[in-house]
């Protein structure tokens, strides 16, 4: 079984940035039954977390900026942890995330085993 990073972008400029009040309570329940599903079929290795929408690019020269750059439209809305057995599996898990709905994208990354 490997374990896959599953990373919700979200859209931080568009008018639809910003989910009304009603919106993100619609989300909920689906989002916490597409949870609860990964967890009872013991896929879930970290639960979801939030992020908040400022953060810091360090980069060569550890020059430090503030982030994510305007330029760029998406930022990291959330990250789970999952066991798939491979990347058709995850695909599959992802596809499942209710926010998908509301523009998000989801990104799957494999986890490359440490020896």
């Amino acid at each position: 079984m490997n374990e896959f990073l599953i990373v919700i972008h979200r859209d931080l400029t568009s008018k639809d940035a910003k989910p009304s009040p009603e919106q993100m309570q619609a989300a909920i329940k689906p989002f916490q039954d597409w949870i609860g599903g990964i967890a009872a079929q013991n896929k879930l290795v970290t639960p979801p977390k939030r992020w908040e929408s400022e953060g810091r690019v360090v980069s060569q020269n550890n020059v430090v900026t503030n982030g994510p750059y305007a330029e760029i439209k998406e930022s990291i809305g959330g990250m789970i942890l999952i066991r798939a057995s491979d990347y058709d599996e995850a695909v599959e898990i992802a596809k499942g995330c209710p926010i998908i709905q509301w523009g998000a994208k989801v990104e799957i990354r494999r986890a490359v085993p440490t020896e």
